[in-house]
């Protein structure tokens, strides 16, 4: 780790910010790790700058594939006053470059949050939950200038069926998804995005 950032000096790095949000638990011969290593390596690739929580994981594989892809990462940590069971905590192998801390679980995911552009969800548990949930009704809250939401992997597809089966989806809120399969895919909305923002 290089250096610690404040806030102001996220929200003024260009070009986009991309976030990696994704399961803890994930190594690297299991699908979501990879999956996230080859998006943020082509990314990275691409010029846009890597952000995740600074733990294992999909963060240590995004931490890897943007320095794999020529790029650096932010990480926004936060440090318990006392070890947490089921919080996986900062990752000693998760080499990030640079380093915001918070206050707390949820202040992390919030800085996380609001501090970067684009937001890639990938295969996780509970923590994933809150986090998609957290992005999804502030992206609904602040539309129509919303952060754009990317879950990997066709699996969401059933998650969202049966969300707006059992819950009440108002007209519009599936639509802030973007759903892909592939780190190219992935790539080509970001583009997009930052195209619409010139």
């Amino acid at each position: 780790m290089d250096q610690l950032l404040t806030i102001s000096d996220i929200k003024n790095k260009k070009p986009l910010t991309i976030c990696f949000l994704g399961g803890s638990a994930w190594i690297e011969n299991e699908e979501p790790y990879i999956q996230a290593f080859e998006t943020a390596k082509i990314l990275a690739e691409n010029g846009y700058t890597v952000v995740n929580g600074g733990g294992p994981g999909v963060m240590r594989a995004s931490t890897k594939g943007a320095h794999a892809g020529g790029g650096k990462v932010l990480a926004v940590t936060y440090y318990p006053n006392k070890p947490k069971r089921h919080y996986e905590g900062a990752d000693k192998e998760n080499n990030y470059d640079l380093e915001v801390k918070t206050l707390d679980y949820f202040d992390r995911t919030k800085v996380m949050l609001q501090t970067t552009d684009v937001h890639i969800i990938f295969k996780g548990s509970i923590g994933t939950l809150s986090e998609f949930g957290m992005t999804w009704i502030s992206s609904w809250i602040h539309e129509p200038n919303n952060k754009p939401i990317i879950l990997f992997g066709s699996f969401w597809n059933d998650i969202l069926d049966t969300i707006e089966r059992n819950m009440i989806l108002k007209l519009g809120e599936r639509e802030l998804l973007s759903i892909c399969n592939t780190p190219q895919e992935v790539l080509k909305i970001v583009k997009e995005i930052e195209q619409g923002r010139k």
